[in-house]
Parts: C-alpha cells; structure tokens; sequence
C-alpha cells in the first residue's frame, strides 16, 4: 500500500484539499510506517526537508484510528523560539482532526497554562526544563496531565545529544515513561550526522531493545550543484561594505560568531543604508520576534544572526546565506545551507566572507570535508554524574520522598553508572537529602542552594553568568553581561543591542 494511502482519512483528505499536496516527500513517506506501528524512529532530512510533517502526520493518524485522548504526544524543542515558530502550523494539521496543539514553556504565562490543564491539548509543545518544572509543580499533576501520553518527538535531537542537556532530556522521558505507565514511542528529527544508528538507540534510552529505524532517504545527486564562494576580505568593516553592495533585491541571511559580532555588523550595515535586523539569544523574545516577522515579510533586506537560526525557525525564503568566518562542523553547514535554494528556479549558495587567516583555513577545511562526504558524529558527553545528582533531587521533589531503590528508576540509563549508591551517599552526607528510617526526604542544603521559586534554580539544570535586563522605558530590549557595566570608559556609556545603541542612565545594581 502506497504510504499516502496508510494515512487517516482525514490526513488524506487534508493533505489534497487543503494543502494541494499530491504526494508526499520521500523522506515523509518512508516516515510513515514504522511511525504508525509504534516503532522508535530517527528521521534525518536538511533544514526545510519537511522533518516536521514527517512525524506529526502519521502520529496524528495513530491518534484518530487508535483514539488517544488528552496530552498524547509531547514535541520536544531546544529553543523556545521554535516551538513558538511551530505551534500554530502543528496545531493547524490537528484541528484537521478536531484535535489541538498548545505550547508551554518559560514564557507562557499562568491563565495560559491554567487552560491547558483544564482543556489538555492532544499535542503539547514544551521544553526538557519545562516538563522537569511539570513533574515537580505543585500546581500540576502529571498522573492526570500525561495520563494519555503515547509518543514524544524530539525536534533538533542533534543540538540535544552532544552535550549535558540530552541527558537531561533521557532522564526525564524515563521518569514520563514511570508518571504514563507505558513505554513511549520515540521519533527523533535530526540534520544529517556522522553517526545515526548510534544516535537513535541514544534516544531510546533504557529500552534500547525496542524495534527502531533510521530514516534517511537517498537524496539523488542535484544537476545543479550549490553555489559556494569562499573570500577573504580581511575585517568585519569590509565584509560589511560587500554584503552592502552585492546581492541588492535579494532577502539575506548572515550568521556570525558571537552576539557582539551581530550587533557590530548590523551596526555597519544600517550605517550603509541597508534595512537590518538582529537576531541573537540576549535581545528580549519580543525584540526577537519583531525582526523574525518584519524580515520574513521583506525582501531587500538583512538579517544578521548567531547560531540560534540555524535550526528550524522559519523567516521565509531566503536568497543567500552569507557566512562571516566559517561554521565549526560540516553538519552546521549543511543546515544553514538548507536554507536556500527552496523555491522553484532557485539553487543553494552559501557565501564564506573570512576576516582572517584562521576562519579562512577553517572554512576551507570544513569545505574539503564536505567534499568527502563526511559529517561528524554526534557524542554524548561521558559519565553524566551531576545530572544524576540533580534528577535523584528532582524525583524526590516530584514523589516528596524516595527510598535507596529510587537509582533503579532510570533502568540501565547511562546517567546512572555504577556510581549512583555512591551519588545518594554524598547527597546525604552533604545535607541535600535528610533520612527517615528507609526514606529520603529534601534536606537543609538542598533549601538552601535551590530552594526559592520552588526550586527553579534545580528544575532548570544549567546555569549561566549573571546578566542584566536591558529597559528602554518599561520596553524590553535585552540582557547583557557584567562586564559592559563594570569595563572603564570616558565619557557616556553606551551598549550596542538589538542593531542600536543605547546611553546607559542607570544601573540598578541591588536588583
């Protein structure tokens, strides 16, 4: 039977009427199967490869025919600013079904989220740190939120699995697994990496043993192949004046390094009259969705970026994608070279403007890896100890109390070695846990250290410097670090955010 054809009627129907699709990709039709009978899947396809529907269209058959009820299916992001990103397209494919999607993360406010547990979507799109925050809410029940739980899609697996927050994220799916009552189906959606079989049984965590497959379509060599220029021009000023005088009409994408690095090109940019915007991980959710919207909306237009648009936020159609430097990893530059070439009579280019004799070597090397065909594994870190630590808090947090056996809860999860009893023993003696005949209750330094807003300094895991809230008014520009404030100047100080600069008048330094 033809994979289009195995879908939900309803699917069917949808997908010929109201998107016009007459067929499906070939990544999304190898999805199909394994994806309807339950099995844990790895699908990897480029940016814009419709990895998205791969996953949800034929979950979304399963819950129609099999009849799921309440929070079903959880889609798991890296970045807020993605699930924001994918809510209403997710949500738009389920009301096809008369089903619903919602978002839940840090910024979502309580009236919000007071209506989804009254009303609990069938598609939950959250965070690792925001289904960790569920579990141990006193305001949540997890029992009856994710009762009906059947799935998770872990959306951008490969920004998860190489560092600590992957194993997080595995921790937590096992507790899920315990709180449901049932083994989760699991489906990753990845980039192209070196190493997929590996990554996919890293996904299933503890039930490792169960039927799995990678989808990963053949891709047939384009006659076309992408246009790739590599130039050196020696500073960020004259890779500003190039970007200002190629390309007029066009819609362009610049990723850069750092957030100092966007604000100064921008800077330049604007100052050689070409309409710019920002986007990086310090300007305000606000600051950043203005110029995500009004960029997707432009065409002869800039938008200067860090890392945080190479994974799947949509900003339309791009022209080009214009490099300062050279991405660290082949697998970077692939996603970010997905980003063109998606309409008709269109073809990928990518354009590295290196700035010294180190990013140009750099971009050069990548490049002659590419050429290999080569992509580098993805690794998780080994002996993940201190998430350990934190999820025997957190679960004692989310039960009020554990027992000696809690170490078992994770089964054969890599994050619990032979080292656990040794971890519990130090969380007792350190004062983190306090001991009731055989059981563990959260102790006097676990208060302490973690203790206010209901331990939200435990439940979010990673921490980070101290940084201070940028105000234009009661407008929220940003945040910024110490160091600008702190740093010697004459005259005025100034900070450069979001393109613009800002004269500091006040420092509330006690807040």
């Amino acid at each position: 039977m033809d994979a289009f054809d195995r879908l939900h009627p309803g699917v069917q129907y949808h997908l010929a009427n109201t998107l016009r699709w007459n067929s499906l990709r070939p990544t999304q039709a190898e999805a199909v199967e394994p994806i309807l009978s339950g099995r844990d899947t790895l699908v990897l396809a480029p940016t814009a490869g419709g990895k998205t529907e791969a996953a949800v269209f034929p979950l979304l058959s399963r819950m129609a025919s099999e009849d799921w009820q309440g929070v079903s299916v959880l889609y798991v992001c890296p970045l807020r600013a993605l699930l924001n990103n994918l809510q209403p397209r997710i949500d738009g494919y389920a009301r096809w079904l008369g089903r619903a999607a919602a978002v839940w993360h840090g910024d979502v406010g309580q009236p919000h989220r007071q209506r989804i547990l009254a009303e609990r979507p069938d598609i939950l799109l959250t965070t690792p740190e925001s289904i960790e925050a569920m579990l141990v809410s006193t305001k949540v029940d997890p029992r009856v939120l994710f009762s009906g739980l059947q799935a998770v899609v872990v959306d951008e697996i490969h920004a998860f699995a190489g560092d600590d927050r992957g194993w997080h994220l595995l921790a937590v799916l096992e507790r899920l697994s315990r709180v449901a009552g049932r083994q989760l189906q699991r489906v990753g959606l990845s980039a192209t990496v070196g190493n997929p079989d590996e990554l996919l049984t890293w996904l299933q965590g503890s039930f490792h043993g169960r039927d799995s497959l990678v989808v990963s379509p053949s891709v047939t060599p384009s006659a076309v192949r992408p246009d790739i220029t590599v130039d050196f021009v020696g500073s960020l000023l004259n890779a500003a004046k190039v970007i200002s005088s190629l390309h007029a009409g066009e819609k362009r994408l610049v990723f850069v390094d750092s957030r100092r690095q966007a604000e100064e090109i921008g800077a330049m940019l604007r100052d050689n009259g070409i309409e710019t915007y920002i986007s990086h991980s310090s300007l305000s959710a606000a600051e950043r969705r203005r110029s995500e919207a009004a960029f997707a909306d432009a065409r002869d237009t800039v938008i200067v970026a860090t890392s945080t648009l190479e994974l799947g936020i949509d900003v339309g159609d791009l022209d080009r994608v214009i490099q300062i430097g050279s991405t660290r990893t082949v697998a970077s530059f692939l996603q970010r070279l997905g980003r063109t070439g998606r309409r008709p009579g269109t073809s990928r280019n990518y354009l590295f403007l290196c700035v010294d004799d180190e990013s140009l070597l750099l971009a050069a090397g990548m490049l002659k890896r590419w050429s290999d065909d080569w992509v580098e594994p993805v690794s998780p870190p080994a002996h993940p100890r201190h998430i350990a630590a934190q999820q025997l808090m957190a679960l004692c947090l989310q039960e009020h109390r554990i027992t000696a056996e809690a170490v078992t809860q994770w089964g054969d999860l890599a994050v619990f070695d032979d080292s656990a009893e040794e971890i519990l023993d130090y969380l007792v003696t350190e004062g983190y846990f306090e001991s009731d005949g055989p059981f563990f209750h959260i102790g006097q330094e676990a208060e302490r250290r973690f203790g206010r807003r209901y331990f939200s300094d435990l439940t979010a895991v990673f921490t980070a410097p101290p940084e201070f809230l940028v105000l234009a008014g009661r407008v929220e520009v940003g945040t910024i670090g110490t160091d600008l404030l702190t740093d010697k100047v004459e005259g005025p100080r100034t900070l450069l955010l979001g393109g613009r600069s800002w004269k500091v008048t006040h420092v509330d330094w006690e807040r």
